[in-house]
C-alpha cells in the first residue's frame, strides 16, 4: 500500500470517531467498522485502529464514570430542598448556592473532559495523516 494512502485511512479512522456527535456509540461502532475493513492491509493501520478504538472505549467509560458521579448531587439537591413535598404536595424548586455550585463544578468537568477528548481526537487525526504513530493518554488497553 502506498504511504500517502496509508496516512489518508489512518486520518480517517480516528476523525471517524466524530460520528459519536451524530449516532449514539458513534464514537465506537465506526472506528472499529473502519479499523476492521482497513487492519488487513498494513500493521500501521492495525496498531492505529486498536488505538482508535480503546481510547474510544476508555473515554466513553470515564464520561460515563463521571455522569454516575453527577447523579447523588441532582437527586440530592432535590430532596434537600423538597423535604416537605409530602406535607405541601408541591416541589420546591429554588436551589441554594451549594447546590448550584456542585451543579456547574460537576458540569464544567465534563465539558472539559468532552473538550480535551476532542481536542486528542484532532491532534490523533493529524499525526496519523504524518504518518506519525500516536498513542492516546489514559487509554485502558481493551483491545491488544
Amino acid at each position: 500500500m502506498k504511504k500517502n494512502n496509508e496516512n489518508t485511512n489512518a486520518f480517517l479512522i480516528h476523525i471517524s470517531a466524530f460520528a459519536g456527535f451524530m449516532f449514539p456509540f458513534g464514537n465506537i461502532i465506526t472506528p472499529l467498522i473502519a479499523w476492521q475493513t482497513l487492519k488487513d492491509r498494513s500493521p500501521f493501520l492495525d496498531e492505529q485502529g486498536k488505538e482508535v478504538v480503546n481510547f474510544n472505549i476508555s473515554y466513553t467509560l470515564y464520561v460515563f464514570l463521571l455522569t454516575l458521579t453527577f447523579i447523588p448531587f441532582a437527586i440530592g439537591s432535590i430532596f434537600r430542598n423538597n423535604h416537605n413535598f409530602w406535607n405541601n404536595n408541591h416541589f420546591n424548586f429554588d436551589f441554594e448556592f451549594d447546590d448550584l455550585f456542585g451543579f456547574i463544578g460537576l458540569g464544567s468537568i465534563t465539558g472539559i473532559v468532552y473538550l480535551i477528548g476532542i481536542a486528542l481526537v484532532i491532534i490523533a487525526s493529524l499525526k496519523a495523516k504524518e504518518g506519525e504513530n500516536y498513542k492516546y493518554p489514559f487509554t485502558i488497553k481493551f483491545i491488544k
